[in-house]
Formats: structure tokens, sequence, C-alpha cells
């Protein structure tokens, strides 16, 4: 199929998520498209916040955060806390806040599975910081979990498509990670 050369800024589908951290001593909420795994053991987190963020400035000096996955339900919420400043406006009562162990990384009790993060690493980039997170704690609604694992469709995560700037949901099942491939690995395989 012939390409296209496109904007360096059209970007992958990425999860929304809302950014916790305390902000003039209250709790902070902030939508993020940028967020993803970082590490596997200890297990981190990464999310690229613009610098001029209010929840830039409470990460830095709080140095925990939480990460919380609001399900499609939340979407209202999720996305007057991406375009409302925490500079201007207290978010502080748009939730129900619980804390866990680091007892400053406010966390969403709405949200079916909310991470407690301690800072381990800000990366100072051009425009935004790259915060990376170890995991402290991780809870879930016991309806999102079927044999100790998370249920994705239960979940209802949020997805966020740029540069038209939309939500989606989760969509059908496609296939099994390390397992749709075996078959093509054993075909490829050569003898010496």
């Amino acid at each position: 199929m012939e390409k296209t050369e496109i904007s360096k800024n059209f970007f992958i589908p990425m999860p929304v998520v809302l950014v916790g951290t305390q902000v003039n001593g209250r709790a902070n909420f902030m939508a993020v498209g940028w967020c993803a795994r970082a590490n596997g053991n200890p297990p981190m987190i990464a999310c690229g916040l613009h610098n001029n963020h209010a929840t830039t400035g409470g990460i830095k000096a709080a140095k925990t955060f939480s990460v919380n996955v609001p399900s499609s339900s939340l979407l209202v919420k999720t996305d007057y806390c991406g375009i409302v400043s925490g500079k201007k406006t207290d978010k502080s009562g748009v939730f129900d806040v619980f804390y866990g162990t680091t007892k400053t990384a406010p966390m969403i009790r709405e949200c079916p599975v909310t991470l407690e993060c301690t800072l381990v690493q800000a990366v100072q980039l051009p425009t935004h910081t790259l915060f990376i997170g170890e995991i402290a704690g991780a809870w879930a609604d016991s309806s999102v979990i079927n044999d100790n694992k998370p249920d994705f469709p239960a979940i209802d995560p949020l997805i966020l498509t740029m540069p038209d700037n939309r939500y989606w949901k989760l969509g059908a099942h496609a296939g099994d990670a390390w397992s749709a491939g075996k078959a093509l690995a054993e075909s490829q395989k050569t003898t010496p």
C-alpha cells in the first residue's frame, strides 16, 4: 500500500487517564493522554505533561501523583478536568477523593482502576515534562477483576485520538498477545 507523508504530530490512539496530585494544598486532577507503562519490575508508569500546567508543578512539589483510569461514564468530568486549569479552578470537589499509602497522591473513588505513584524521575523536555513514577499501590473495583486479572470491557476505558481530538470506547477483542503470531514464527524458522 502506498504511504502518504503526514504530520509528525499525528499520534497513535492513547488511553485517557486522570493524573492527580496536590496543588496549593488540595487535590487536583488533569486529563492526560500521554501516559504509558515504563518499567516492569518495579512497576513504573510515565506521563508527559505540558510544562505550564498546575499538575506539573504539583507533582514536582509533592513527589507523588496518581493515575486514575476513568470509565466512559466519566467522560464529561474527565474532559472538564482537561479544559479547566487547576491554576484558576478548585477541582478537588469534582470527584470523591481517597488516599493510599503515600498519603499525598489523591485518587478518584469513581474510577474503576487507580494507581498511586511515587516520583522516580522528571525528565525535562522542550515543552513537556515526562514524569516517571513507581506504582506504590493499585486499587480496582471488584466488578472489573476476573480471576485476579483486569476485565477491560468492564473497566470501559476511554481512548483519545489526535489530531481529531475525539474520545473512543474500547473495541472488540482482536487476538491474544504473544500467541497470535506463534504459527507465523514457527513457519519462519530456518534450520542451518
